[in-house]
């Protein structure tokens, strides 16, 4: 995930007040079909292959002057470093288009800055958006259609991951393209693992982790000085790795017609398990998983495929990677993020821009990166490539990460859609992991919550789309 950096202040959406009053009744199912995004292929977009070399904007063709274009992200760390390098190869690889970089925070503080940026008329020309955040911005028509640019750049569409590349459809065109795709891993530490004489390997299903969770807890006195496992904290996505968990036990958020389901038997026993894990005393929420597996503070973490490149260069010791755990079902969902272009720049911006886009998410990029990141690559030709297939060998964890996205699904419409429905849930969550909370009273609230809140998006989404 991004970097911390504090965000402007503003809204998690971009709805307004008035709109949470509303009362009308709305045919929820007319509103939000194809909710998950609306496939179309090649045919569709009217595209072929995709050009070696980019046609320069109209503007530059006409006047002969180059484009600036301003880009707000997410990545510091290692990812940022790598991001750097996408960048100074775009700038240097033609003449036409230079891509002026604005590292903005977290993928939420970059969201909350954009919004404040829409406000005061000072926004980007393209952005970074995570997979739960860039439905907000369409729904507000903030987010500029890519048709026409992917049909000029004569781009195969068809070589993408159709998982990725639908998310970010709806009504037929695409409005997000996904770039930094990732799904949740399960990381151990071998070491930790021989010592309580575990397997190594992931646990199989939630039971089986329950039963290996004590296994893993060392203690000084009543001081415990090595976790079995950490909890991720609402500003770290808690929602995000917890909904693998809520599918595993056959339940959800919310279905398809953005009816609520988190009081559901179902869910309601994935709330279980998770609060079993803090009260059985073997986990325990972090606020940064990630530096806590490396200096040996937990044997176990649910962490993004993102983290692989930042673990291969910073772990001091051998580390496994597995699927996240089973239970009645696999469950494992995709995240990570994509790039939007808005609405509010002009023409030939928002032509420039896409030819960033376009490298970005190429083959020979989406290698480069997702060898130096861990996020998936979301291009298939990269995937199947000679040099991907060497690097797998060499590097069976990265290899996990794409085995394990024949199990992943979209997430449920109640983080995706709903605005600040990834904060509603990871609050509830937090409150369950860090406070032991109650689950079913706990869940009640957050549906409530989320069914008020899914109201006015309802409303917007029939504006936009009639």
């Amino acid at each position: 995930m991004g970097g911390h950096q504090v965000g402007a202040p503003g809204p998690v959406g971009l709805i307004e007040e008035d709109h949470r009053a509303m009362t009308n009744q709305i045919n929820r199912r007319a509103l939000i079909k194809g909710a998950a995004g609306t496939a179309v292929g090649a045919a569709a977009l009217g595209v072929s292959k995709r050009s070696r070399a980019f046609a320069p904007p109209t503007v530059i063709q006409e006047t002969g002057s180059q484009v600036k274009v301003l880009f707000w992200s997410s990545w510091g760390g290692k990812n940022g470093e790598v991001e750097q390098e996408v960048i100074r190869r775009f700038n240097e690889s033609q003449q036409d288009v230079v891509l002026e970089h604005q590292f903005q925070g977290t993928y939420d503080e970059t969201a909350q800055k954009v919004i404040a940026a829409l406000q005061a008329r000072q926004a980007p020309d393209i952005t970074v958006l995570s997979e739960a955040n860039w439905f907000r911005f369409y729904a507000n028509d903030y987010l500029a259609p890519m048709d026409d640019f992917i049909a000029s750049e004569e781009i195969d569409t068809s070589d993408y991951v159709e998982s990725f590349l639908t998310e970010g459809q709806r009504q037929d065109q695409q409005w997000w393209m996904s770039f930094a795709r990732s799904t949740p891993l399960f990381y151990y530490n071998k070491q930790m693992w021989a010592e309580a004489g575990l397997e190594d390997r992931g646990p199989q299903t939630y039971t089986e982790f329950s039963e290996w969770g004590p296994k893993l807890v060392k203690k000084d006195g009543s001081n415990v000085t090595q976790w079995g496992f950490l909890h991720a904290p609402a500003t770290d996505y808690i929602s995000w790795y917890f909904q693998g968990t809520v599918w595993a036990f056959d339940g959800a958020y919310s279905d398809a017609d953005f009816n609520m389901r988190l009081t559901e038997p179902n869910t309601v026993k994935a709330g279980e398990w998770l609060r079993s894990t803090v009260v059985d005393g073997w986990a325990t929420a972090s606020q940064d998983r990630t530096t806590d597996f490396i200096n040996g503070v937990t044997a176990s973490m649910m962490q993004s495929t993102g983290q692989l490149g930042n673990l291969k260069e910073n772990a001091k010791f051998d580390y496994g990677v597995g699927f996240l755990p089973a239970e009645v079902n696999a469950g494992c969902p995709t995240g990570g993020a994509g790039i939007g272009i808005l609405s509010t720049a002009p023409t030939e911006k928002q032509q420039a821009a896409f030819k960033y886009i376009a490298f970005a998410t190429s083959p020979e990029i989406t290698s480069y990166w997702s060898q130096n990141t861990g996020y998936l690559p979301v291009r298939k030709s990269a995937g199947e490539s000679p040099e991907m297939q060497t690097f797998y060998e060499t590097n069976p964890n990265f290899r996990i990460a794409v085995e394990q996205l024949a199990t992943t699904k979209p997430q449920d419409p109640a983080r995706r859609f709903v605005p600040a429905g990834d904060v509603i849930i990871g609050k509830g969550l937090e409150e369950i992991t860090v406070n032991q909370a109650e689950v079913q009273p706990t869940f009640e609230k957050v549906q409530g919550q989320l069914e008020e809140e899914a109201q006015p998006i309802l409303e917007q989404v029939a504006e936009i789309e009639g």
